[in-house]
């Protein structure tokens, strides 16, 4: 059976703070670990008034801090919004702190709109030279070289497991030229996800981190008593999907009775597009459906993310999942 994760996007839903949802994390992180969950990762996103994590590796360390055992990550870290070297003193602090314990995942996308992008102080163009990027960070948690002028502290011979994320082939073939383990945003484009994962399969070159290829596939997972009940909670994340194809980005919505008074057609069309990796129901049903998406992706690991407006109802849901995939 794949290893099972979390992705949790420190949602704010309607009528919370972002204080309320990083305090919620932490409680998801600390219930994570004891149902066995392998790892807790964190998304970098920007000017999004839905999403509290956007200084990542200060809300790692405040997860990492509340957890005793379960590794804690950026899935990911949006490069280039940033400097290697910084990102390497930030992460080889976390691994100071919390050693063996902290991943990092690597995207290549802003993560925000390109006027927030402006306000970074980044060049949209600095994408271009993110694999030179990942590769300068690589080099600077390395060993230090002889010669070597700048270096990460800490960071410097910490060797923090780097991870590559995309939801293209672009990050298929850097992670397998990098030799680096590939983690796929199938929960919200899963379009390429086969293609990239043969790719990086039949591409991947070992390294001194891995020694063949390893690949993590996102999902939605909404898991409740019954088939119906699932399905409303699920209603907050089709909402959400919906209201980004509006371009009204805003906090996560409470479920509604019916859905198909919210979204048009179209709508509905390129939503649940975005949303096919998606597997909501009891835990009978969700666990048929991720064994099946497990067999037909040969994913070495399932990191789920589930936006349920009450958290109760998603504590829930991630221990019913958990219990459900044990079993």
């Amino acid at each position: 059976m794949a290893a099972l994760s979390i992705l949790d996007l420190t949602f704010v839903p309607e009528g919370a703070t972002p204080a309320e949802a990083l305090r919620r994390s932490l409680d998801l992180a600390q219930h994570a670990e004891r149902w066995g969950y392998r790892r807790f990762w964190l998304a970098e996103h920007h000017n999004m008034v839905g999403i509290a994590s956007a200084a990542t590796s200060i809300v790692i360390g405040y997860i990492a801090g509340g957890t005793r055992t379960i590794r804690v990550g950026a899935g990911g870290i949006m490069l280039p919004n940033h400097s290697p070297l910084v990102i390497a003193e930030q992460f080889g602090t976390l691994e100071s702190l919390y050693p063996k314990r902290i991943d990092l995942g690597l995207g290549r996308a802003p993560g925000t709109d390109q006027r927030t992008l402006r306000a970074l102080r980044r060049d949209h163009a600095s994408a271009e030279s993110f694999p030179q990027d990942v590769i300068e960070l690589q080099a600077l948690l390395g060993p230090m070289q002889p010669g070597q002028v700048v270096q990460a502290v800490p960071g410097t011979g910490l060797n923090v497991p780097l991870w590559i994320l995309g939801s293209s082939l672009y990050g298929a073939q850097l992670a397998a030229a990098l030799g680096l383990p590939y983690a796929f945003a199938s929960h919200f484009a899963p379009d390429d996800l086969l293609p990239a994962l043969a790719l990086y399969r039949a591409s991947f070159r070992p390294s001194a981190q891995l020694s063949a290829p390893y690949a993590m596939v996102g999902a939605n997972a909404v898991v409740a008593d019954t088939d119906a009940a699932a399905r409303r909670l699920f209603t907050s994340a089709q909402q959400g999907f919906t209201n980004l194809l509006r371009g009204a980005r805003g906090q996560l919505q409470p479920p509604l009775d019916d859905i198909e008074s919210f979204w048009t057609p179209a709508e509905k069309a390129q939503a649940s597009r975005m949303l096919a990796c998606s597997f909501v129901g009891s835990p009978t049903t969700v666990r048929a459906e991720i064994k099946s998406f497990i067999a037909e992706t040969g994913a070495d690991e399932v990191i789920v993310a589930a936006a349920i407006y009450d958290h109760a109802a998603r504590l829930r849901s991630y221990e019913l999942l958990a219990d459900a995939l044990r079993n």
